[in-house]
């Protein structure tokens, strides 16, 4: 079975996000979004949120599962089976880090990355950007889905604009 392993914070799930997962989710027989525990950082959602709300939206995916990790991605990637990781780039900027990562990971435990371009529509978008949108009240609705818009929306309140 080719399985590969979509990892990321998803704090939240963008469209860029889904975009990658909907596409590997065509090239392997099963694909992980693997959901990283940080307890060095705090998120705007709980990991529980996140797997909730990637689970809901990723529901149309028959192959795709959601799953949480913490430590290392290549241990994660040897306990589900799966000998890849996809990754997204958005600019040139990403690929110099993800190299690196990259690297790493095929020297530590023979882990192939899968560098996929995004879509142009989403390549401008994080999920940083798009809290920092939903904060000052602005629409978001093009760039997450629905669900997504209706937690950000419940989660942040728009300061005054005095």
């Amino acid at each position: 079975m080719r399985r590969a392993v979509c990892p990321g914070s998803f704090d939240p799930v963008t469209n860029g996000h889904l975009d990658i997962v909907g596409r590997a989710s065509r090239l392997f027989d099963e694909v992980i979004v693997g959901v990283l525990v940080n307890q060095s950082k705090s998120g705007l959602f709980t990991v529980e949120e996140r797997i909730d709300m990637l689970r809901e939206v990723t529901a149309s995916y028959d192959n795709v599962r959601v799953e949480s990790f913490r430590g290392l991605l290549v241990d994660f990637c040897r306990a589900q089976q799966a000998s890849v990781l996809i990754k997204g780039l958005r600019a040139v900027s990403d690929f110099d880090y993800e190299l690196q990562m990259a690297q790493m990971n095929i020297g530590l435990a023979g882990v192939e990355t899968l560098f996929m371009p995004t879509n142009p529509l989403y390549s401008f978008l994080s999920s940083s950007l798009v809290k920092d949108v939903a904060k000052w009240g602005g629409d978001i609705s093009a760039h997450v889905p629905d669900r997504v818009r209706e937690e950000l929306s419940a989660r942040l309140v728009p300061p005054s604009r005095d």
